[in-house]
């Protein structure tokens, strides 16, 4: 029986096991299980090749998505420019790190835009691994955009100095933070929402809910949204033709 799964953190909210478990009935696929690896650190990874040897493939998510990397033998060249890993592939022995999130994002966001996209900015709300893909998706699709962080940095704003009026030149605001997520369903970023209006995107990979309080807030202000639903959908395709694919 070949093992997939996930490795992170707080993973009991995680919809992945039931995405799998129902692509593997749908496509009768009965070698396969999909399984939840909750690591209380990084360091952990290692004792879990040893435990699992079974391990065929294995999806990263919060907050190890740049902590992984020093534990494989590769990254591809994608994951390499953008520092962040969100799939590993076993390959000969070898650990092969890639990054499906920006695939999910870009056509996610895109199918929003389409088949009339603007001109805009982004705000990109976290600096953590996901927003390296965000980025790194935004960059292929000549949207330019701008960190937020809880700290000024010499690459981010901090949220102090987001005003209504700024947020006016930023259409597209992305979260990828954990604010929102399941079971802390009452948290948000701490925005001006009084400066979203209907022409602005609001994108938060949170999908657990599938409307989060950032997401309300928008849709209040007559914004548009997208959960990150459908993203987990897309990148989690994308990591299962890496996984079987043998000339990737």
């Amino acid at each position: 029986m070949k093992t997939f799964g996930l490795i992170g953190r707080h993973l009991q909210h995680s919809f992945s096991p039931a995405y799998f478990a129902n692509k593997f009935e749908l496509e009768a696929i009965s070698d396969c299980v999909y399984k939840l690896f909750p690591l209380a650190q990084i360091e952990d990874f290692k004792g879990l090749l040893q435990k699992d040897l079974n391990l065929a493939g294995l999806n990263v998510t919060i907050p190890y998505k740049q902590a992984i990397i020093p534990f494989l033998d590769a990254l591809s060249p994608q994951a390499a420019q953008i520092g962040a890993v969100n799939t590993i592939q076993f390959m000969e022995e070898k650990l092969i790190g890639h990054n499906t999130d920006v695939y999910g994002f870009q056509i996610s966001l895109e199918q929003k835009l389409s088949p009339t996209p603007f001109n805009s900015k982004a705000l990109i709300l976290g600096t953590g691994g996901a927003s390296k893909a965000v980025a790194y998706a935004l960059e292929n699709m000549g949207i330019s955009y701008q960190y937020v962080s809880r700290k000024k940095t010499p690459h981010a704003l901090c949220y102090e100095l987001l005003s209504p009026e700024l947020l006016q030149e930023y259409l597209i605001i992305i979260n990828t933070t954990p604010l929102g997520m399941s079971p802390n369903i009452e948290t948000c970023p701490l925005l001006p929402y009084t400066g979203i209006g209907s022409k602005h995107i609001l994108f938060d990979l949170v999908y657990n809910p599938r409307q989060t309080l950032f997401l309300k807030k928008g849709v209040e202000q007559g914004a548009q949204t997208i959960n990150g639903l459908e993203m987990l959908h897309l990148q989690a395709e994308e990591a299962w033709n890496i996984w079987t694919t043998s000339d990737n």
